[in-house]
């Protein structure tokens, strides 16, 4: 018997048995290693999603594992490979699928969300989503390569090039990412960031951070750049204020990449794009390259692993882990062990 953490209403988890069918044309069964929780899986726990999501709904998108079972005419993969999961199924006949941004499906399933997600035992998924991963990647780590792909893509998105001075506001999981991505690009990358814990974590990487409630976050910018202002800032924390700070560091022609979630509307100071010529761009998910980017990122240590991840808690305890997420700013990233030993068979 197997077992998942499930979904059933507001601020309520479970874990509970599961049955697996075997794997259809196309389809892989995979026995989930770990399984990282996420600020959606917290929207989706905190009833945000309810007109979405439909309950009992299995949670997790950010995994690793190994192949188990391959059904019919599945060829490129076999029992024992290590993979992650680029979570998304599109139907390839809208109008953003035809002019190739499968990505944004105008009915996209995203796994996890709208269907039965990784945090369980086994799970089957089509084959077509699997990412093959190095074997000299631990599958600890490999849990990181979903949210390195995020950040990848909210870079390419942004265009950012070697020199470019960078502001992301919000030091989270994702925030962090984008900082480590950036910085690989060339940018010189600020963090602004509220907990005294996750800008420690930042500044142990490497970066120079600020606190946006003791600091004066536009002067700093100002005179880290010479009064030019940041060539790009990424909007991560979700918060009005992280909008308004985000705009205001930002310099002539300078462009804000909006990643965060923002279930509200926002004010937004119009006249400032209208004044400084800025741009306002997008980032949503990723694709198949992205994926692969990141898969390099996390295997050659760019993605420091071992110091984004705070905890690993067995399946049983997913639930009070959310809990925990809720309410200590002294975490970065949980994983879920579903319990599989490195040859993917059932502990």
């Amino acid at each position: 018997m197997t077992f998942a953490v499930r979904y059933t209403a507001a601020l309520t988890l479970d874990t509970a048995p599961t049955e697996t069918a075997p794997p259809g044309p196309g389809e892989v069964e995979l026995a989930p290693a770990y399984v990282g929780i996420c600020g959606t899986d917290l929207h989706i726990f905190h009833g945000d999603m309810d007109a979405r999501v439909s309950t009992p709904a299995v949670l997790g998108h950010e995994m690793s594992g190994r192949v188990v079972r391959v059904g019919p005419d599945v060829e490129e993969w076999q029992p024992g490979d290590a993979v992650t999961v680029m979570p998304l199924r599109w139907d390839g006949t809208c109008p953003a699928c035809r002019s190739g941004n499968r990505h944004i499906c105008q009915h996209l399933d995203f796994i996890g969300i709208d269907s039965p997600g990784a945090m369980q035992q086994r799970w089957t998924v089509p084959a077509a989503t699997l990412v093959r991963l190095p074997d000299s990647l631990s599958l600890d780590r490999a849990a990181l390569v979903e949210p390195t792909a995020v950040a990848v893509h909210d870079v390419g998105r942004a265009k950012v090039q070697d020199g470019e001075r960078v502001v992301v506001v919000g030091g989270g999981p994702v925030g962090v990412l984008i900082a480590l991505v950036a910085r690989a690009a060339g940018a010189e990358v600020r963090l602004v960031e509220l907990s005294d814990h996750r800008r420690a974590l930042a500044e142990n990487m490497g970066f120079t951070t600020w606190d946006p409630a003791a600091e004066d976050v536009p002067e700093l910018v100002r005179q880290w750049t010479g009064d030019a202002g940041a060539d790009i800032a990424f909007e991560v924390s979700g918060a009005a204020g992280g909008v308004d700070t985000a705009v205001e560091v930002l310099g002539v022609r300078g462009r804000l990449c909006l990643v965060a979630i923002h279930p509200r509307r926002r004010e937004i100071d119009l006249h400032r794009f209208f004044w400084r010529e800025l741009t306002l761009v997008g980032a949503r998910l990723y694709d198949r390259s992205d994926f692969e980017r990141a898969v390099g990122l996390v295997a050659d240590g760019t993605v420091p692993a071992d110091l984004l991840i705070s905890k690993v808690v067995p399946l049983a305890e997913a639930p009070a882990a959310f809990e925990a997420l809720e309410t200590s700013g002294d975490v970065m990233k949980i994983l879920v062990d579903c319990g599989n030993d490195e040859r993917g068979a059932s502990a």
